[in-house]
């Protein structure tokens, strides 16, 4: 990568010129990708797209020129903030995703799923009960099973319901829930 080229369009993009936006992404796009694809393990390219991550830190990077007003001395300066953040959009990624980690020496450390918050368990204790409040009784086993984390079928099995009977319970429960205002759709009578 010359260093010459980039250090003009350094300037037009300091000054929020778009199209030498494009030509910086252009010419850093394939070192970037690297950084990501000597992170991931070989068996994990083919799941998780390097492109991906490099260019939603790219999309970060014109807000943080338009909005934030970021300007970098030199491309030196510029390619480290890069490929900082594009390590840390990675693990943010593989995070989500539930991937390995990366560590440092490279052998592969395991990351936990975030556990939910006090605040998505009391949101999910809410629809729950807007659920059971939608739900005739006959139909609250097919829920309380798919809550349990069973499929579709086995919900069918244990219940002696049909599997598509099953589908049609749960995706009018959800139309409910979405779309309440229908006066076909009030709460079931207990």
């Amino acid at each position: 990568m010359d260093a010459r080229p980039l250090e003009s369009l350094l300037e037009k993009l300091c000054s929020g010129d778009t199209e030498a936006a494009a030509r910086v992404f252009l010419a850093f796009e394939p070192y970037l990708r690297k950084v990501v694809r000597r992170r991931l393990p070989a068996p994990l390219r083919a799941r998780f797209d390097s492109a991906d991550v490099v260019q939603s830190v790219w999309a970060d990077l014109l807000t943080g020129f338009r909005e934030a007003g970021w300007r970098f001395a030199d491309v030196a300066h510029l390619r480290a903030f890069l490929v900082r953040a594009t390590h840390n959009r990675f693990i943010d990624r593989a995070r989500q995703a539930g991937l390995p980690r990366p560590a440092e020496g490279g052998e592969l450390e395991q990351v936990p799923a975030p556990q939910p918050r006090p605040s998505e368990y009391a949101q999910a204790a809410e629809v729950w009960e807007k659920l059971l409040a939608l739900c005739p009784p006959a139909h609250r086993e097919v829920l309380r099973l798919r809550r349990e984390g069973l499929s579709r079928a086995e919900v069918a099995a244990r219940t002696g319901l049909h599997e598509g009977s099953v589908r049609r319970i749960l995706r009018g429960l959800a139309r409910r829930l979405a779309f309440p205002s229908s006066p076909a759709d009030a709460p079931a009578p207990e």
